[in-house]
């Protein structure tokens, strides 16, 4: 047999599946790109028919509307990012280790419980969320966001880092348990260092559903004095609808941290969410 044949069809098949992907991605890539493209747009230039698929005539009068009006609600929503990343680690780091090593009775029952709240609803969470924060005091507070947000990524990271710890050698928690550590000990210098990447994936998730949360934040701090990027670009659609060159930098100063973080941890990400998918 000619290997030169045998090879040809491989290459047909391989640049033909790659190009079905490019394709693919341009078409989910588009509004990315015309967002970028509308928010460096002329004001005049907005209703041309056809559209420019350019800006050929490029103006950063929308970026510099944003750095003018948006920066408190970005720095709010940056505080809310923080908290919540910093409370969902906190609660769900030694609960993942709880279930993964320590193995408490009813663990199994617990796990089912912290998957069947991912199921409900959002904005039933948040009118009962509404209804106790009437009672404490917290509406239109930070605070309150951040708790309300930890709720969800808390079962999340709940079951990653149970995932992720369980493929930690029980020999080496054994060993420490030699060496007088106590299971706070053993937990803080041996299990959270082996653990990296799933604190950087819970971290991450965390953040960016914080980040882009709509429905708590429309629930519980909407008309307050501090709010989140999402409410900032709400009420500046509805204030400024016919200024799409600046309702569209908004947008892509909203997605420029999001995005250079998950550029930045996806090698974390795509071991911290594959942990505990294989076994040996």
């Amino acid at each position: 047999m000619n290997p030169s044949r045998s090879r040809t069809p491989s290459r047909s098949r391989t640049w033909w599946k790659t190009a079905v992907g490019l394709a693919l991605t341009a078409v989910m890539l588009f509004p990315v790109y015309w967002m970028l493209n509308v928010s460096l747009t002329r004001d005049q230039d907005m209703r041309k028919s056809p559209p420019d698929l350019l800006p050929l005539h490029g103006t950063l009068a929308g970026y510099r509307t944003v750095l003018d009006e948006q920066l408190p609600y970005l720095g709010t929503s940056l505080a809310i990012g923080l908290g919540t990343v910093v409370l969902t680690v906190v609660l769900s780091a030694p609960a993942g280790y709880a279930l993964a090593k320590l193995r408490p009775r009813g663990g199994g029952i617990l796990s089912f419980v912290l998957l069947a709240a991912q199921m409900i609803p959002g904005i039933i969470m948040a009118m009962g969320f509404y209804a106790i924060y009437l009672q404490l005091g917290l509406l239109q507070s930070v605070p309150g966001l951040i708790v309300a947000d930890s709720t969800l990524a808390v079962p999340f990271g709940v079951l990653v880092f149970t995932a992720f710890m369980s493929g930690i050698p029980r020999e080496l928690l054994q060993a420490a348990q030699v060496d007088g550590a106590s299971a706070l000990r053993t937990f803080r210098s041996i299990v959270l260092p082996m653990s990296r990447n799933a604190v950087v994936t819970v971290s991450l998730f965390a953040f960016l559903w914080s980040w882009s949360d709509f429905v708590f934040a429309g629930t519980l701090v909407n008309g307050g004095a501090q709010e989140p990027i999402t409410l900032g670009i709400y009420h500046y659609i509805g204030n400024n609808n016919q200024q799409w060159n600046a309702i569209m930098a908004t947008a892509v100063v909203a997605s420029l941290p999001a995005a250079v973080i998950l550029v930045l941890a996806q090698r974390h990400v795509a071991a911290g969410v594959t942990a505990g998918a294989v076994k040996d």
